[in-house]
């Protein structure tokens, strides 16, 4: 049995066609099913929906053995227990810092509100800098507008979001897109339909 982790969406729309490179359709569509593991056309391989911020960890404790998440998602897990074998160039965006147009010079210690902790405080320890981060779970934008925060981290595609709140892009951290992963233990145990999934997949990226 392989257990393949994806996340509802974006990613889980365009890794269909990398799926069906690799002969493997599901049988219903989880934006309508109430499942939470989907059967496919093969009966040793089953879909795992879940939050995409828990993709990385359920490869990692091997309730998955294979997933697919955005590099912003990894960066943040740490990667602990998990290979990385194919960016998939899908899901594209940038992870930037982001403020407020024309924003006064902070002179105590700046606030970043984002959902990226580990990812800010990495960021800006590289530069020399201390900062406060103060963990929120959606509308970062709305941090600096309501003094929050004075800047935040989040993921970037268009900009539209920032540009209608009054925000700017500032620092680019790093370009993101989604990646196959697969456990550590299922990659050895399970390792020649696992790698026959890779082989296919990769494949199929343009």
């Amino acid at each position: 049995m392989i257990k393949i982790a994806l996340s509802k969406g974006r990613i889980f729309k365009e890794t269909l066609p990398l799926l069906a490179a690799a002969d493997i359709q599901p049988a219903e569509d989880p934006e309508t099913s109430r499942k939470l593991i989907l059967d496919t056309n093969h009966d040793d391989v089953k879909l795992v929906i879940i939050r995409a911020t828990d993709v990385p960890t359920y490869v990692q404790f091997g309730a998955a053995d294979v997933g697919v998440a955005g590099k912003d998602v990894l960066m943040e897990h740490g990667g602990e227990g998990i290979y990385e074998p194919l960016d998939l160039g899908i899901a594209k965006c940038r992870l930037m810092t982001a403020g407020l147009v024309n924003a006064k010079p902070v002179r105590r210690r700046k606030r970043i509100a984002t959902k990226f902790v580990n990812v800010a405080r990495t960021f800006f320890e590289s530069r020399g800098e201390q900062v406060e981060v103060i963990k929120l779970y959606g509308s970062m934008e709305l941090g600096p507008i309501v003094g929050l925060s004075d800047m935040i981290v989040d993921v970037v595609d268009t900009g539209n979001t920032l540009r209608a709140n009054g925000l700017a892009p500032i620092d680019h951290i790093a370009d993101i897109s989604a990646r196959l992963i697969v456990n550590k233990a299922a990659m050895k145990m399970k390792h020649q339909p696992i790698q026959s999934l890779i082989d296919s997949i990769g494949g199929a990226i343009g």
